[in-house]
């Protein structure tokens, strides 16, 4: 019998792996450069229509942003990656009850976690970081995105569930199209209306409504799915199942957020005790952070363009198609890797210049942080490949134990640490320092797994 005919004439069954790496993981590539462009584009207008104090405002914002994305991913991941695995199987009822259940937890996170912001903002600017001069514009900056939050969750998370069910190029567009809009309302807003920061905030919201009207229109159109009330009554078990596999991207972006934090204020109090005062670190590292989103937009795009394909695989019994794409995912995340070092290496003055100017203090910090913290990125594609592998086949522990270790384990740790005797360019060097510690545990706990397939692949066949 052929895999064809197991499977139900699914491509991801038989066709060529590489081709299907390339056909999820572009639009999930595209998709992730377009989410990161809503935060890119407004750093890149605030930097030059309000200036250091705008990016700063920015960067003391984008923990609640990491927070978001990392919900998203918890919720839609998990869905996504339950809904591969049970399609697989062939238990399209299970697949359906998943994703009804996905959508309707993802709907309800979103309106809660914004009236929590909203309720706590105040004291939330200043836990992430915000200085006396920061803080009024991070507040009127926040305090209008928080408005945008559940449509953030709802179209992000669904385009996790709109890929796994074979529309990967529709997913993209979901986000493609309320980027494009934001990147035409910001200068609009901020220049023309002269709304400055507030109205870099009111674009990106416009925009994150549009891209969630469009992932609920493609409920209507669904491949693999027939709704009815029942998919969408809320069901614990399913919740279960649903952060089980989402835990690790959850895990990682929350990690994220956490580094985030203690940086910003890191970077507060030692830049204050250094000559480059509290605001260019916090500024300097905002843009840095901002431009760092788009190669992890690559590495996490391609890891997650992947994952239906491992997971319906290792869900089909085809164990040898399960490590054929792990190897070309682990490939590709390197050569991206690669390439984005040299240009971090190369040309950080020309890329700091693009979010606007200022003294020679901001240019000396901004490119040694680049060169310095950025120094071993040619092996941070390892952590997520190798995440997102065992996240799809259903082994979320060990997904977990690999998003931790570079955020948690090392990074968390050296930025408290190594500051205390090397200031503020102790955070600097902690960065490569975590980067090869997490690459040497990612790699030591995914070849086993890979010899554990290959055996279970010999008894298959």
């Amino acid at each position: 019998m052929t895999a064809q005919t197991q499977t139900g004439q699914n491509p991801l069954a038989y066709e060529n792996t590489g081709k299907l790496i390339v056909k999820f993981a572009i639009p999930s590539i595209i998709s992730g450069l377009v989410s990161a462009l809503y935060n890119i584009v407004d750093q890149i207008f605030i930097g030059q229509g309000v200036g250091i104090l705008g990016n700063a405002a920015t960067n003391v914002a984008f923990p609640l942003t990491t927070l978001c994305t990392a919900l998203t991913l918890l919720l839609g991941v998990g869905t996504a990656a339950n809904f591969s695995l049970n399609l697989g199987a062939g238990q399209k009822d299970k697949a359906r009850q998943v994703a009804g259940n996905g959508i309707f937890y993802l709907t309800a996170t979103g309106i809660s976690l914004a009236l929590l912001v909203f309720l706590f903002l105040r004291p939330l600017l200043h836990v992430f970081g915000a200085s006396e001069q920061v803080y009024p514009l991070a507040l009127t900056y926040t305090r209008i995105t928080t408005w945008g939050i559940p449509f953030l969750l709802f179209s992000v998370g669904l385009s996790n569930f709109i890929r796994a069910d074979g529309s990967p190029t529709y997913s993209m567009l979901c986000t493609l199209s309320g980027a494009l809009l934001n990147t035409i309302l910001d200068p609009l807003f901020i220049f023309h209306f002269e709304m400055g920061i507030a109205g870099a905030a009111w674009a990106t919201i416009i925009g994150q409504m549009l891209s969630a009207c469009m992932a609920f229109a493609y409920l209507f159109r669904t491949k693999n799915v027939t709704w009815d009330r029942s998919c969408f009554k809320p069901r614990l078990s399913v919740l279960k199942e649903i952060l089980t596999l989402g835990m690790s991207p959850f895990f990682n972006h929350s990690a994220m957020m956490a580094v985030q934090i203690t940086m910003n204020n890191t970077l507060t109090y030692y830049g204050a005790l250094s000559a480059y005062g509290s605001e260019i670190p916090m500024a300097c590292v905002g843009v840095i952070t901002k431009v760092n989103v788009i190669y992890i937009a690559f590495v996490i795009g391609t890891s997650q363009g992947c994952q239906p394909i491992l997971g319906f695989n290792y869900g089909a019994r085809q164990f040898d198609r399960v490590r054929r794409t792990f190897r070309q995912g682990l490939i590709t995340v390197t050569g991206i890797s690669v390439c984005f070092f040299l240009c971090f290496q190369l040309f950080p003055r020309q890329i700091i210049h693009i979010f606007g100017k200022g003294d020679e203090l901001y240019y000396q910090f901004g490119i040694r942080y680049f060169r310095i913290f950025m120094m071993l990125i040619f092996v941070n594609g390892f952590q997520p490949i190798c995440s997102f592998l065992f996240t799809a086949i259903g082994k979320a522990r060990k997904g977990v134990i690999v998003s931790l270790t570079r955020q948690i384990l090392f990074l968390l740790p050296l930025i408290l640490i190594f500051p205390r005797f090397f200031g503020i360019d102790g955070v600097m060097y902690a960065g490569p320092i975590a980067d090869g510690a997490a690459a040497i545990l990612a790699i030591s706990l995914v070849i086993p797994e890979m010899r554990r397939l290959r055996e279970d692949a010999s008894q298959v066949s």
